[in-house]
């Protein structure tokens, strides 16, 4: 039986966090019903089948920072998550399965399927995993900028983001790049003496959230 890797990502289009990407190789044993479009799915069930595709699939996790995502842009970054999602999948797959129409360039033969996520099964674990990882990263930095409220809208480019982006300026988590931000930063003339400071440090998640990803066995 051929053996298919589904790789998509999560935060491509928010104005602040990460692009978080998945690899998921699911096993030929066992079905896992309910896989779709991670944003079809609500948060419960998302988390539900999350746990069941760490149990059951094989899955590989990247992330590109906002500061990587300012340097060498948003395309570059995801594929960079992409590509790192990929090498910590240890079974080498017959196929690599990619949502959307473009990606690394892997060594293996790649397929690019627009809404595959929807389509195609282990695409849609990856999406579900992906989104999930972010989404909890996200919700964490309500600590260190608890005037954003990240855990409601996840740094996407809501109306309620944007009046606070206004309200507050920028912080250092915001992508620097692109437009909303970076139309804030030219009209305000503002340097990084002007971001929202606080008190907790933005280090502190990152280490929770490697030790949650080790604790489920995503991280060595």
């Amino acid at each position: 039986m051929k053996i298919n890797c589904g790789i998509d990502e999560a935060g491509r289009g928010a104005l602040a966090g990460p692009v978080v990407a998945a690899a998921v190789i699911l096993p030929s044993s066992e079905m896992i019903k309910g896989l779709d479009d991670s944003k079809k799915i609500t948060k419960k069930n998302r988390d539900k089948l999350f746990l069941k595709i760490v149990e059951l699939g094989e899955v590989g996790i990247g992330f590109s920072s906002h500061r990587v995502i300012d340097k060498i842009n948003i395309l570059n970054a995801t594929h960079l998550a992409m590509t790192k999602a990929f090498r910590n999948i240890e079974t080498i797959p017959d196929q690599i399965l990619v949502d959307g129409i473009n990606s690394p360039i892997f060594e293996y033969e790649t397929k690019h399927i627009i809404g595959g996520d929807g389509k195609v099964d282990c695409i849609g674990a990856a999406s579900i995993v992906a989104k999930v990882v972010r989404d909890k990263f996200m919700s964490m930095l309500d600590r260190v900028f608890p005037d954003f409220n990240f855990s409601k809208h996840k740094g996407y480019g809501t109306k309620e983001h944007l009046n606070l982006l206004k309200k507050n300026s920028f912080t250092e988590i915001h992508r620097k790049t692109f437009a909303p931000v970076k139309n804030l930063i030219n009209s305000r003339n503002c340097k990084d003496s002007n971001l929202y400071t606080s008190n907790t440090n933005l280090e502190e998640i990152n280490v929770e959230i490697n030790n949650w990803l080790r604790m489920i066995g995503l991280l060595n």
